[in-house]
């Protein structure tokens, strides 16, 4: 380092050191100093003292902002602020100041941090810009367009634009312009009006050229431009121009006819006017080209009656201004009544194939037959079947009802005719077509023909193919019509033969195309005319081609009908149809055909095959259907065997059952056995259900119990009803996520919400109150501990002391009375006891005793 240099950065810190000191000549800087030495990158304490020293010389101003950008260079709020600050300060000087020089220096600086900040570079360029440089100000706004991303470029060009609109030298703002447009094509006219004004006029000429071939450009002006002014307009073909647009434009048709009905009505030509408008709305294809032409033509319409009425009125009333007022008021009426079907011809030449469209147009056609027809005849012969909408089938069906309204059978024949040789896209649209031609020979009880017809249409073709084989005609595959086939086997049941519908039916299966439906109907058919055998016969055919569960209804009504037929005749047979029912059964249907099985054997077999047929549906049902198998168990157990027979049953359903049936089943074992007699019993089943009855959710089960205690019990087998209580309630509580739910659970359905359990507090979280709740049953249980003095050690439930001495003083008829006074008296005699003899009923010796 040479000496020189270090002079020099001597000089400039005793500079820096001198305006410093210079700064803080004042007293109230100190504060603002010093809150800068401990905070030097906080932006507002800067600020603060910027906004302090607003006042003060420029100079120290600009040393407090320098000082502030030396110690936060990326602060885009003090570099906006200074850099304003610094422009403000040369306002109103000559350009050639150097001190314009040192603000572009500064902006300068500020741009290599702030490069990425649209207003700095507007700034900087509007500032250029007004020193009149004009190669800086270009160079700066090409600069700007670099740094920018695209989407910033729209604040930057309009004053690039204007910035060159104004420059003396075209061929700059040409160049400008070409760069613009490149961007924002849609802004040419701007563009051309530029080379237009300073003479370019043969790039404004390509440019134009270009603007006119463009198809979303000028074309609707144009045609507003010469429609409206028809007189002016003279050295233009109008009507080629505007046509020319409709084959061109196809989205704005109603407003290019418009325009074109609009010229000639200007130019007074009116019958060409309402040519155009018929011709418009015959050709248009969109409802929305089609209401702007017909609204344009029916106010058309309304103007020449009321030009006709006040031309009337001026000049007095003749017979030719009637004759032709009238005229005008039919040819307005008219146009307002045809106005549905027009419309409907825009929806049809929109989708000729609409099916529903057709139908509507045949409609509005009502009480003209003619019309009738040729709209029908035209609809089948417009339609592809492959491509309608809707179901074409349904217009020749209407075309042949039509015909038959009117009386003219063989025209409606001919019509289903020609309809069954249709290629149509579905199968059962031609089934419906043969069917409605077989109703349409029963409407005039034609049976014999409707017979022939559907059996014609049931034919096997020489050509067989899959029903679902799409590249097969329909003709090839409808002899697999259900529908078809199930209407053959109707009238064969009401017109033909017994061996007839027979023979239907078994097509039916052998095409496998039968349903369960028509299985049951063959079995009902056969059935009726005795054919037992063959009806049971039919059912096994119909299991053999169904699974589970579309077979259900089938077993149902199989089994149903055998066991009414033989009873107990065949029942082996019976027994092994049905383990063949429930073999592969699912759960969900296994109920039905196991009470039925069961009350097979009830009615016609043995008892215990009853039992075990029940036994077995209590593990083939579905989980919740189980608890109602057991009930039906037990009392159908009870009724044949006896009570006693159903403690087995009690005890797999406790064990198999979820704890909400386990309780009841438990509550209903415990009151059997002490109905029987069985206290002991009855108490263990109480005390084994406990374990599964939390005291706080299952109050009716403790409920009960205690009422059994009281009834059969004493003071002690209450204490330990309420010491297993008490200890039922610790085991729960210790589990805390089951506590925490059930708290929840019980919270809620108490007071609605969570938040209620801590009135005034909203925000109060959950496990605060869970552990508060906690810390409550945990209080209370320190409470309930025995205490040294009392007599009675065991653990207490919420029943006090009262409670226990009003229990004990209520009659125990079990109980035994033992009078203790006498054990007192050491010399006392025993008192005489008298006996007293009794017989012993002799339904207890049964039958092995004589009287």
């Amino acid at each position: 380092m040479t000496s020189s240099f270090r002079a020099c950065i001597h000089r400039c810190n005793l500079h820096i050191v001198n305006r410093v000191m210079c700064i803080l000549q004042e007293d109230d800087d100190l504060p603002y100093e010093e809150e800068i030495i401990r905070n030097p990158y906080s932006v507002k304490c800067w600020m603060r003292y910027i906004e302090h020293k607003q006042n003060a010389q420029k100079s120290v101003l600009n040393m407090i902002y320098e000082r502030a950008l030396k110690e936060l260079p990326g602060s885009y709020k003090l570099w906006y602020n200074y850099l304003r600050e610094r422009r403000k300060q040369v306002k109103g000087k000559c350009v050639t100041d150097p001190a314009y020089e040192e603000v572009n220096n500064c902006h300068e600086r500020a741009l290599v941090f702030m490069h990425k900040m649209p207003r700095i570079w507007i700034d900087y360029c509007q500032f250029m810009v007004s020193q009149c440089k004009i190669t800086r100000s270009r160079r700066t706004f090409d600069r700007a367009l670099r740094a920018l991303p695209i989407t910033q470029h729209p604040r930057i060009w309009p004053l690039y634009l204007r910035f060159a609109h104004n420059l003396p030298l075209p061929e700059t703002a040409i160049r400008v312009y070409r760069r613009y447009l490149k961007l924002s094509p849609e802004n040419a006219e701007e563009y051309i009006d530029y080379l237009r004004s300073v003479g370019r006029l043969d790039e404004a000429a390509i440019r134009l050229a270009a603007v006119v071939n463009d198809e979303n450009f000028l074309w609707h002006e144009l045609c507003d431009l010469i429609s409206q002014n028809p007189d002016k307009v003279t050295s233009l073909n109008v009507g080629a121009i505007i046509r020319g647009g409709l084959t061109r434009f196809t989205d704005q048709l109603g407003k290019l006819w418009c325009s074109l009905a609009d010229y000639y009505i200007r130019s007074g030509h009116f019958e060409k006017a309402r040519d155009v408008y018929e011709e418009a709305i015959l050709t248009v294809v969109t409802v929305r080209d089609f209401t702007q032409v017909f609204d344009s033509y029916a106010q058309f319409e309304e103007s020449m009656i009321a030009a006709k009425m006040e031309t009337t009125s001026e000049l007095g009333q003749d017979e030719d201004g009637d004759i032709d007022l009238e005229l005008r008021l039919a040819r307005f009426e008219l146009l307002i009544t045809r106005r549905p079907l027009l419309l409907n011809s825009v929806l049809l030449r929109q989708n000729p194939h609409n099916v529903h469209e057709w139908h509507k147009r045949v409609k509005l056609y009502e009480g003209q037959p003619r019309q009738i027809i040729n709209t029908y005849t035209e609809a089948v012969q417009t339609i592809d079947p492959m491509k309608a909408t809707g179901k074409p089938h349904t217009l020749w069906v209407s075309f042949a009802r039509f015909y038959e309204d009117n009386e003219q059978l063989d025209d409606a024949r001919t019509i289903f005719e020609k309809a069954t040789k249709v290629n149509y896209k579905q199968v059962d649209d031609l089934a419906a077509v043969w069917c409605e031609y077989g109703e349409m020979e029963l409407r005039h009880e034609n049976y014999d023909q409707a017979l022939r017809i559907l059996r014609k249409a049931t034919a096997i073709p020489a050509r067989k193919a899959e029903y679902f084989d799409s590249s097969e005609p329909v003709q090839n595959r409808v002899y697999k019509s259900l529908k078809v086939w199930s209407m053959l086997a109707d009238l064969e049941e009401s017109l033909g033969t017994f061996q007839s519908t027979k023979a239907v039916y078994d097509r039916i299966i052998d095409l496998r195309i039968a349903t369960p439906q028509i299985i049951i109907n063959y079995a009902m058919f056969l059935e009726e005319h005795n054919y037992f055998e063959d009806s049971f016969k039919a059912y096994e055919r119909g299991i053999a081609l169904f699974k589970w569960p579309n077979v259900h209804d089938i077993w149902n009504t199989y089994l149903t009908k055998f066991i009414d037929r033989y009873g107990g005749k065949k029942l082996e047979r019976a027994r092994d149809l049905f383990e063949q029912a429930l073999d592969r059964c699912p759960a969900k249907y296994a109920k039905t055909i196991y009470l039925l099985y069961a009350k097979l054997e009830e009615e016609y077999g043995l008892a215990r095959h009853a039992m075990a047929v029940y036994e077995r549906a209590t593990a083939a049902v579905e989980p919740e259907e189980q608890h109602q198998m057991f009930n039906i168990y037990i009392k159908r157990a009870a009724e044949i065997y006896g009570v006693t027979h159903t403690r087995a049953i009690y005890q797999k359903a406790i064990e198999v059952l979820p704890d909400e049936h386990a309780r009841d089943m438990c509550l209903r074992f415990a009151d059997m056995e002490s109905k029987l007699g069985e206290i002991d019993r009855a108490r263990a089943i109480y005390s084994y259900c406990s374990q599964i009855c939390d005291p706080r959710l299952t109050a009716h089960f403790w409920q009960t119990w205690k009422e059994f205690e009281i009834r059969h019990g004493n003071e002690d087998t209450i204490r330990e009803m309420l010491r297993i209580k008490r200890s039922v309630q610790a085991t729960y509580n210790t589990q805390v996520n089951f506590m925490s739910s059930q708290m929840l659970k019980a919270t809620i359905n108490a007071t609605g919400t969570v938040s209620d359990l801590a009135p005034g507090q909203s925000g109060v979280d959950d496990m605060k109150m869970l552990e508060q709740k906690a810390q409550q049953l945990a209080a209370e249980a320190e409470q309930d501990k025995p205490k040294p003095k009392d007599k009675i050690l065991f653990v207490r439930s919420d029943t006090s002391r009262s409670e226990l001495a009003e229990l004990a003083k209520q009659a125990n008829p079990d109980e035994i009375d033992i009078d203790d006074e006498d054990e007192d008296a050491e010399d006392g005699e025993p008192d005489e006891v008298q006996l007293e003899q009794k017989s012993v009923p002799t339904a207890v010796f049964g039958g092995l005793k004589d009287d």
